[in-house]
This record gives structure tokens, sequence and C-alpha cells, in this order.
């Protein structure tokens, strides 16, 4: 597959080249994020895994803040503020957010 000067393929061994680098199909382009608003609908947070963390290393997981301009779904949350923790700790930070009212919801602006 070609895109914009991005050569990819696949191989049996479920190894992707990408210009010209080999890499392990676990590495993705694009890591999958996690959204979660407050009760009153002014700031999301965004947990998003790490994905150049080194295997055998600890795991980590970017934690982004963002302001509400506008309705949601609108515009795109205005980001303030990024922070990286060890995965068990933004598993902590999740669950402690939904505790106090933060609900998930899903990215709906481009």
């Amino acid at each position: 597959m070609a895109s914009r000067g991005c050569k990819e393929k696949r191989n049996w061994s479920n190894e992707f080249v990408l210009n010209g680098t080999h890499t392990n199909s676990k590495v993705k382009l694009m890591a999958k994020s996690y959204w979660l608003i407050n009760s009153n609908r002014s700031e999301v947070k965004r947990f998003m895994k790490n994905d150049k963390s080194i295997d055998g290393v600890f795991e980590y997981m970017f934690i982004d803040t963002g302001k509400i301009v506008g309705g949601l779904g609108n515009k795109p949350p205005v980001m303030t503020n990024t922070v990286s923790v060890e995965i068990d700790l933004a598993r902590e930070i999740y669950e402690r957010l939904l505790s106090k009212g933060w609900r998930k919801i899903e990215k709906n602006w481009n």
C-alpha cells in the first residue's frame, strides 16, 4: 500500500515494513483514545496509550486535558495540558473521574 510517500507492506511473520523499517504488527500509527467529559460539559480528558513505549519497560499513557469551546461537537476541544503517567496510575485516574460523575464520550468532531 502506498500513500503520500508512505510505503507499507505486510510480511507473513506479522511484521510490517514501513518506509524501509521493519516493525511489529503491534505498533500502530495512531493509538486508540478514550474520552471523558465532566458533569457540566466544560472539560474533557483524553487517555491515549504511548505506543512508543519499549517492551519490558513501564507502559505509559498520555492524559490530555481540554476545554470545550462552543457546543460540544461543533468544534474540537482546546487542549490545554498533557501529562504522561504509568498505565496503572492512568487507570486509577480514569476510574476516579468516572466515580466523580465524569462520563465516557466518543470523539464526534474532526
